[in-house]
């Protein structure tokens, strides 16, 4: 990492596993990184805000999804690095990665009712997935975060 990024503070963000009724997830492809590359829902925190009404506030603004409910916080928080080629352009530069707190949701709605076509898209598609798969979606920085994600999601929901 490049001297001029390293003392920069991560972001402090939360993340959303959703399930649908039948155990797959939501994940979808971001509009700034057209490759073949799907993540679920994530965002920042803002200032004064708790962490479970930072996830379900992220849910609506990225998927238009509302009728969900909570299952379970996921022990821990996990944490990312940017890639050198992404430090100093993504969130105004003020930040070198992100510290998350992820939350399990169950789906209550119907697909229709999924719109990534928001105010601000931040996605172009998106899908349901196997649990099993999600590591083999994801890109390389933040592949170890879905590693550990799906494991506890397995104990969870087995």
């Amino acid at each position: 990492m490049d001297e001029k990024f390293k003392n920069l503070p991560l972001r402090k963000g939360v993340g959303i596993v959703v399930l649908n009724s039948k155990n797959k997830i939501f994940v979808a492809k971001r509009i700034d990184n057209p490759k073949n590359f799907w993540q679920m829902p994530q965002g920042g925190v803002d200032d004064g805000e708790d962490l479970l009404s930072a996830a379900y506030r992220e849910l609506e603004e990225e998927t238009s999804i509302k009728k969900v409910k909570l299952i379970k916080e996921i022990d821990g928080v996990v944490s990312y690095q940017l890639p050198s080629h992404l430090l100093g352009k993504i969130w105004k530069g003020k930040y070198r990665g992100q510290e998350q707190k992820w939350f399990l949701m169950r789906y209550l709605g119907d697909d229709k009712d999924i719109n990534i076509k928001t105010d601000r898209p931040e996605f172009l598609e998106w899908k349901w997935v196997d649990l099993n798969i999600i590591t083999e979606l994801v890109v390389d920085f933040k592949l170890h975060i879905y590693k550990e994600l799906q494991q506890k999601i397995k104990e969870i929901i087995n």
